[in-house]
């Protein structure tokens, strides 16, 4: 019986692959041996193992058992190893969702209000102008939605944060990340200012107030009647009760869940401001059911009717839009799923500016509060925090004593301010594909307490962003950076992948599209976390007898483990074609429409890399990341009395700056390359669509931009200047004597190569592909405009080589005063002229552009202000 003839389903059934499969792992190949030879021992049925019972010549028997049991074992090895592979295919599919066996970081209780009572609640949700969550996996939330009534526009319903609704400008002026902020948001003809104030007490977090404020705008030719909408909505768990005074008016909810216990929310009336008297106003609730909290806009807009009329004693009589009844769309009547569906309360408030409105949450287990946290009482909290915070920020950064005028301080105090009212909580499944997987699979469900890089655009966690997120936040508040490493490393995966672009939630899923939910297991992203891990460890060794030390070193402990797995992960799945050398995975792969296939595993997108992707590629940028990340691992290493030792020659090996020029160096170019299979002679053209005479054009393809190559690509350096060629300079990897420091320095200075009076421009002027379109759908994006987290770097390393002997030693200390101030100023001018930091900045004009707010990492901006490095 050969392979050929074998009855697979008879197989199956005699569970040689389940065998295989269920092996403890290392044991696989003797276990699969044992069951192919039992299987093939039944096949082959009874006796098949005993002596022929023949008269034939003992010489004969043997010499047919020997080719019969040769060719048996020969397949059963076969066998063998087609079931172990099939075994490893299994196991190795399960891998990519299987969680690190190391304990985790952070315990599962540890964002609880039992024991981290002081940040459970919070503006957890930075996709939404104003709301505020738990830390908890079914969190109750809270939220404000408005509009403008009797507007020009139909429904201009606000809630979550979009670009499209062309506000002028909002983001948190004062926010200290725990007890209060104060947000002001400008629409066309008015300005909400919303500030909240929390209190401790009890055992689930305490209570909070909100106030909103809304005044006319100076430029507005009448009083805008704008519509409040406070919500509250439970997620699959607790429950609210609605209490309705004067038939509309919804005074109050009362709610209980199994994070929160018993709780209300009073939503107080109106008034003008202060103490003055109660102001005119209408009012309207909704009370329905929600399938998840990605729908609530949704919902709202459904449920708004224009049967209400609003009549001040003094005014007209006119239509106005509310919430009414809810009743969804037919198309979602029909898809109706299995998920449970969780309260959802709307009031709302319809009254003229000047008002204002405060909103009061109590838990039920403060038993023993003074007073209500409004009125005068929460005025005075609101100025207690105030202070604190103004003089909390100068203790740590340092502005006036700089000299930085009171305009420029409060600009800082908002970048810092925006970055931590953009921390969010997000409980959730990424959705991960390895190349085992046939179909995407759902990654286990996990935390993550991180920074956004926007709450307009990307309301997310990013893993290359968020190492530069903590470069500030780490100066601020390190508990804050502890927690949200340790988050980012309980979400790795037993591989050592964390997916680099975290999608937890209804929430966040509803702002994602599609084609970018799907994280694959080969793709890396830079590991940035490892700038912050750097200062922490720099810190232990400077100053190991401080509080803060105390706490970093059991953190850095728990962590460890983790960070091996991490680290042996990029050097493993990483490399490169030659000794010591590194290759970005997940390049785009249809070189048919790119004008340069994107890296967007580099976190640089369409920054040029060499024209025809291949295995023979060389990334000088992951090379000088791997140096950064080995070098912090051996201090760890030290530092916890762990071996240190491989992780030691790694650097040695990597930092090694002969090895450096060998791999990256271009003497042709006077720069540091990448190098791959390349040509520089590629244009995006129209595409030739053939149609036959007398046919209509109509019914053949539409003509796309589409790549063309006019020379054949050839292993070579790829030139293009820009920002991956600085980065041995930007991560400190060359020596302060390396000739090649004037080359960069050079090259920095040069402006018809990188340097503009806003920063430094992130592809040369001079390159073929600066500023060009990368497909007829994707303007340039890394291919010339300045970004604020790379100018960092570079000043970050002007002042290290400016404050290092060398011979380039007073060079740099030049340039870094120049670039310093160049970025700083062009910054804050934007946010002066337009209300936005800005995800990036025009190298032609210093205009801000991209998504905005974008108070990631171009909040580092107040890093630079402070010259804390």
């Amino acid at each position: 019986m050969g392979l050929v003839g074998l009855d697979k389903d008879n197989w199956l059934g005699k569970g040689v692959v389940s065998e295989c499969a269920t092996a403890p792992l290392g044991t696989q190949p003797g276990v699969c041996v044992r069951a192919v030879h039992q299987a093939v021992s039944q096949e082959e049925g009874p006796g098949s193992d005993a002596q022929p019972k023949t008269d034939t010549s003992l010489r004969q028997v043997r010499e047919g058992q020997g080719k019969d049991g040769k060719a048996k074992e020969e397949e059963r090895d076969s066998l063998v190893w087609f079931f172990y592979a099939l075994y490893m295919r299994s196991a190795l599919a399960k891998r990519v969702v299987t969680p690190h066996s190391a304990p985790r970081v952070l315990d599962s209780n540890s964002t609880s209000a039992a024991v981290s009572p002081e940040r459970y609640w919070g503006t957890y949700r930075p996709q939404v102008y104003f709301g505020m969550k738990t830390r908890s996996p079914k969190s109750v939330v809270t939220g404000l939605m408005w509009m403008r009534q009797f507007s020009e526009v139909d429904v201009n319903l606000r809630h979550t944060c979009e670009q499209g609704d062309h506000l002028q400008g909002y983001g948190w002026l004062m926010h200290d990340g725990l007890n209060f902020g104060v947000q002001e948001i400008h629409d066309r003809d008015f300005i909400l200012t919303t500030e909240f104030v929390k209190r401790m007490g009890g055992e689930h977090g305490g209570d909070w107030t909100w106030r909103i404020t809304a005044k006319q705008h100076s430029s507005a030719p009448q009083a805008p009647v704008v519509s409040l909408m406070f919500y509250v909505a439970t997620d699959t768990q607790g429950s609210l009760q609605a209490h309705v005074e004067e038939r509309t008016r919804l005074s109050s909810v009362t709610g209980t869940s199994e994070e929160l216990g018993n709780f209300k929310i009073t939503f107080r009336k109106p008034t003008a401001g202060g103490a003055a008297s109660g102001k005119y106003a209408s009012y309207n609730y909704l009370q329905t059911l929600s399938p998840g909290l990605g729908r609530l806009t949704d919902i709202v807009k459904n449920s708004l009717n224009r049967r209400f009329v609003f009549h001040p004693p003094s005014g007209e009589r006119r239509p106005y839009i509310a919430v009414d009844t809810y009743k969804p769309p037919p198309h979602q009547q029909q898809q109706k799923d299995n998920r449970i569906e969780g309260d959802f309360l709307v009031h709302q408030v319809t009254v003229q500016t000047p008002f204002q409105i405060e909103i009061l949450f109590e838990s039920g287990s403060f038993h023993d509060r003074p007073n209500q946290l409004v009125g005068s009482v929460l005025t005075e909290e609101l100025e207690k925090w105030k202070i604190t915070f103004d003089e909390k920020f100068e203790k740590t950064f340092g502005l006036q004593a700089k000299g930085f005028t009171p305009a420029q301080v409060k600009f800082s105090k908002a970048a810092l301010s925006n970055m931590l009212g953009g921390m969010g909580y997000f409980f959730g499944q990424s959705v991960v594909q390895s190349v085992y997987n046939e179909h995407p699979l759902l990654y286990p469900e996990g935390a993550l307490f991180t920074a956004v890089p926007s709450r307009s655009f990307f309301p997310r966690g990013f893993l290359w962003d968020e190492g530069f997120h903590q470069l500030l936040l780490s100066k601020w508040d390190p508990q804050v950076t502890r927690e949200t490493v340790a988050h980012w490393l309980d979400l790795i995966n037993v591989e050592g992948w964390i997916p680099r672009e975290q999608i937890l939630g209804d929430e966040a899923r509803s702002k994602v599209p599609a084609e970018f939910v799907v994280q694959r297991n080969e793709n890396a992203n830079p590991p940035t976390l490892f700038l912050v891990l750097e200062t922490l460890v720099e810190q232990l060794d400077t100053q190991p007898y401080t509080a803060l030390s105390q706490d970093t070193l059991p953190f850095l402990r728990r962590l460890y483990p983790r960070l091996q797995t991490w680290f042996e992960w990029y050097n493993t799945t990483q490399v490169g074609p030659l000794p010591n050398s590194y290759r970005w995975r997940g390049r785009d792969k249809d070189t048919n429409l790119f004008l340069n296939p994107k890296t967007l595993t580099s976190g640089l997108d369409d920054y040029p890399r060499a024209s025809h992707p291949s295995a023979a590629e060389r990334h000088v940028d992951l090379h000088c990341w791997m140096v950064l990340a080995s070098g912090v691992m051996a201090s760890m290493a030290r530092l916890l009395g762990e071996p240190h030792q491989e992780y030691q020659r790694t650097h040695l090996t990597l930092s090694d700056n002969n090895l450096l020029n060998e791999l990256h160096w271009s003497e042709q170019h006077r720069a540091f390359c990448d190098y791959g299979n390349h040509t520089q002679a590629v244009s995006l053209q129209q595409e030739k669509v053939f149609v036959p005479p007398g046919q209509p054009r109509h019914q053949f393809p539409v003509a796309r931009l589409v790549r063309y190559v006019r020379k054949a690509p050839k292993l070579q350096y790829v030139n293009a200047l820009g920002y991956v060629s600085l980065f041995p300079f930007l991560l400190h990897v060359l020596t302060p004597d390396s000739p090649k420091l004037q080359h960069i320095l050079r090259d920095i200075r040069d402006p018809d190569r990188l340097w503009t009076p806003y920063g430094l421009r992130s592809l040369s002027r001079a390159d073929p592909l600066y500023m060009k379109r990368n497909t007829e759908h994707d303007a340039p994006y890394w291919r010339g405009a300045v970004w604020i987290n790379i100018n960092y770097l570079a000043i970050r390393a002007l002042h290290h080589y400016g404050s290092t002997e060398g011979p380039y030693k007073e060079e740099a200390a030049a340039l870094y005063q120049e670039l310093r101030t160049n970025v700083i100023s062009n910054v804050y001018k934007q946010y002066q002229e337009t209300g936005y930091i800005w995800e990036q900045y025009n190298d032609s004009t210093g205009r801000g552009q991209g998504s905005h707010p974008f108070t990631g990492w171009s909040a580092l901006t107040v890093v630079i202000m402070a010259e804390q490095y």
